[in-house]
C-alpha cells in the first residue's frame, strides 16, 4: 500500500491544511470552553444564577440567527466566511483580558463576549460542515468527518491540559489570550487552502425569507432529518443544564483547583478521541443509523455518575461517564453529520445544517438559565441529575424513526432525485 493510500485525505494538500486549521482552532475553543466561565466563578465570583446565565449568551447566538446564517452562507463562498469568524472571534476574545488589566471586566462584559463569539461560531460551524463535502466529495465525507473529529478530540485533551497550568500561572483572563492567539492561526491558515469553490448562484426566486422556508421545509418533512433534529434538541437542552453546573459542582462541592478540573476535562478529551477513532469502524459494522440512536442509548446514562461523586477518588470514576459521554457524541455525531450531508442537494447544504443547528442548538440558551436557576433552588448535584435524566431520554426520537431499521446512508442517486424534486 503506498503511502498516499495509508494517509487517506491526510495526504491531501488541502484537506491537510482544513485538518491544521482546526486543530488551531479548536485548541483555542477548548480553552475558552474551560476558562471563561472560570474567568466568571474564580476571577469575579460570580453566583449559579450569573454562570448559567453566561452559559446561555454563549449558545444565543443559534437561537438569534441560525436560520438566517444558513441563507446567507449559501449565498457565500463558505471558507471567506470561516476566515473572518476566525479572525473576528479572536478579536473579541482579546478584550477579556484587556478589560481586565483595566479593572473594567464585569460578569455583563462577560455576558456581551460569550454572545458575540457564540453568534461567530455559528456562522463559522454552518460554513464549515457545509465547506467539507465541496472540498472533499461525497463520498469521502465519512473519512473527512472521522478525521476532523479525531483532532478535535485530539485537542479536547490538549486544550483543557494546557489551560488549566496557565489559569494557574497567569489567572484566567490572561489565558484567554492563547484562545484568541488559536483562532486567529486558524484563519491565517485556512487562506492557504487552494481548493476552487465557485460563488454560489441566486436561485430563481431570491429572498431571505423564500430561502430560510425551504430550507425548514426540508428538514421537518423528512423524517430522518426531523427525528435527528428533534433528538439533539433534547439533548443538547438537557446538556446545557449539566454543564452550566458542572464547573460550580466541581470547584465548590468537590474541591478541585482548575489544574484538577483540567485534567477532567482533558479526560473527557481522551473518550471523545476514542469515539473519532472508532467512529467510522463502528458506522462500517454497525450501520451509520443504527449508531445515530445505539452510540447514545449506551452512554448517557453514565453521566449520572457525576452528582454521585465526593471528594476524592470517586470524582475520577465519575469522570469515566463524562469521557463515555464523549465517546459516544462523537460516534453519533460523525455518523450524523454523515448521514445528514449524505442526505441533503448541495445547494441546500448550507440551510439545512443551519435549521438542525437552530432548532437542536436554539433551546440551549434556556437549558444554561434553567440549569443556573435550578442550581441556585436546588443546588449544583441535583441539576447535574436533572441534566443526565435528560440526555439519557434524548435518544428516543431517533429509535423510533425509521433509523431504527435503516443502517446505510442514502446513495448519490438518491440524493441527486431529492434535489430535482425539491
Amino acid at each position: 500500500m503506498s503511502a498516499s493510500a495509508r494517509l487517506g485525505l491526510l495526504g491531501d494538500r488541502d484537506f491537510g491544511r482544513l485538518f491544521a486549521a482546526t486543530a488551531l482552532g479548536q485548541f483555542g475553543d477548548r480553552v475558552v470552553f474551560l476558562t471563561l466561565p472560570l474567568v466568571a466563578v474564580a476571577a469575579l465570583d460570580a453566583d449559579e444564577f450569573h454562570v448559567g446565565l453566561l452559559a446561555a449568551m454563549t449558545t444565543a447566538g443559534s437561537f438569534l440567527v441560525g436560520l438566517p446564517a444558513g441563507a446567507w452562507v449559501d449565498r457565500l463562498r463558505k471558507r471567506t466566511v470561516m476566515v473572518a469568524a476566525d479572525f473576528a472571534r479572536a478579536l473579541v476574545l482579546a478584550t477579556v483580558p484587556v478589560a481586565w488589566w483595566a479593572d473594567l471586566l464585569t460578569i455583563w462584559w462577560l455576558c456581551v463576549i460569550a454572545l458575540i463569539h457564540g453568534t461567530l461560531t455559528v456562522f463559522f460551524d454552518v460554513a464549515y460542515v457545509s465547506y467539507l463535502p465541496h472540498l472533499v466529495g461525497r463520498d469521502k465525507v465519512v473519512e473527512g468527518n472521522a478525521r476532523l473529529s479525531a483532532v478535535r478530540s485530539v485537542t479536547s485533551i490538549s486544550g483543557p491540559a494546557a489551560a488549566g497550568p496557565l489559569i494557574a500561572l497567569v489567572g484566567a483572563p490572561a489565558t484567554l489570550v492563547a484562545g484568541a492567539a488559536g483562532m486567529a492561526l486558524s484563519g491565517l491558515l485556512a487562506t492557504t487552502i487552494h481548493a476552487h469553490e465557485h460563488t454560489p448562484r441566486p436561485g430563481r426566486h431570491p429572498g431571505l425569507r423564500r430561502e430560510i422556508k425551504e430550507g425548514l421545509k426540508f428538514v421537518l418533512r423528512h423524517p430522518v432529518l426531523r427525528a435527528i433534529t428533534l433528538g439533539d434538541a433534547v439533548f443538547n437542552v438537557s446538556l446545557a443544564v449539566y454543564q452550566a453546573m458542572l464547573l460550580v459542582f466541581l470547584k465548590r462541592e468537590i474541591g478541585l483547583q482548575p489544574s484538577g478540573i483540567g485534567l477532567l476535562l482533558s479526560g473527557m478529551g481522551l473518550g471523545a478521541l476514542l469515539g473519532a477513532l472508532l467512529a467510522d469502524t463502528a458506522s462500517k459494522r454497525v450501520g451509520q443509523g443504527t449508531v445515530i440512536w445505539l452510540a447514545p442509548l449506551v452512554t448517557c446514562p453514565l453521566t449520572a455518575l457525576m452528582p454521585l461523586a465526593r471528594p476524592g477518588w470517586s470524582v475520577y470514576v465519575a469522570a469515566v461517564g463524562l469521557a463515555a459521554l464523549s465517546l459516544g457524541g462523537v460516534v453519533r455525531v460523525v455518523a450524523q453529520t454523515s448521514f445528514q450531508q449524505a442526505l441533503t442537494p448541495d445547494r441546500l447544504l448550507g440551510r439545512t445544517n443551519a435549521t438542525i443547528r437552530f432548532i437542536s442548538w436554539g433551546g440551549m440558551p434556556l437549558g444554561g438559565l434553567l440549569g443556573g436557576a435550578l442550581g441556585s433552588v436546588l443546588g449544583a448535584a441535583a441539576t447535574l441529575w436533572i441534566g443526565a435524566v435528560g440526555m439519557s431520554v434524548s435518544v428516543l426520537p431517533t429509535l423510533l424513526s425509521p433509523l431504527r431499521t435503516r443502517s446505510a446512508a442514502p446513495a448519490r442517486g438518491e440524493v441527486t432525485r431529492q434535489q430535482s424534486v425539491t
